[in-house]
């Protein structure tokens, strides 16, 4: 049977909804727990949010998956800024996992950047979830922390190709991820109880966010 599909922009009756599943996906993904729902619930009222990029995937009328962006910056070697975008979180529900959703919300939210003429997105996360959706290795593109390095975890995708030019940049985070961590473990506890527990991609995330390429 055809499944009704639909994506559109997050509405204010969505945001628990939203919450919940964004725990859902991430629940000991990464760390024992996660907080990414709270980055979610913080993120809205941040000067950084673009609502216009803040998208809900349906299936047969109920979301089940949802990504957002913030704006944020590139600057080169003689101080010229660019404004470019991040994502994240971008999540499905487990249970609708590698089923092609993800990449069509992706997908979709690529089209809807690029026609607000944004032309650049940072990321941070597992090469292995991006590169099949045109993300490369940050370093192919000459783009790095201010610290100088160039994390394994940062791709880069080009919008419109060749933006980027060949110039050196420093890639400048939004504010809004430096999550107070005391802040969204009280956030959580008002939430129904889930049982915190190790599991392997919580070591893999571990290597993929500590490693830099040379």
């Amino acid at each position: 049977m055809n499944k009704m599909i639909k994506i559109r922009n997050e509405e204010e009756t969505d945001y628990e909804r939203v919450e919940e599943i964004t725990r859902k996906a991430f629940w000991n993904l990464y760390i024992p727990g996660c907080i990414e729902h709270y980055l979610v619930h913080v993120m809205r009222s941040h000067k950084d949010f673009l609502p216009e990029l803040d998208l809900v995937i349906e299936v047969d009328n109920r979301i089940i998956g949802n990504i957002m962006y913030t704006k944020t910056k590139l600057i080169d070697e003689s101080g010229e800024e660019k404004d470019i975008l991040t994502f994240g979180p971008v999540c499905i529900l487990p249970e609708y996992q590698r089923k092609g959703y993800g990449k069509k919300l992706m997908e979709y939210s690529f089209e809807q950047a690029a026609a607000l003429d944004y032309d650049v997105i940072v990321i941070f996360g597992n090469p292995n979830n991006y590169v099949s959706h045109g993300f490369k290795s940050c370093k192919k593109y000459n783009v790095r922390l201010e610290n100088g390095t160039y994390p394994a975890a940062m791709m880069v995708k080009e919008l419109k190709p060749d933006v980027l030019d060949g110039r050196k940049w420093v890639y400048y985070q939004s504010p809004v991820f430096e999550i107070d961590e005391q802040e969204a473990g009280r956030f959580d506890e008002r939430l129904e109880s889930l049982e915190k527990k190790y599991q392997p991609s919580q070591e893999e995330f571990y290597i993929n966010s500590h490693s830099i390429i040379q």
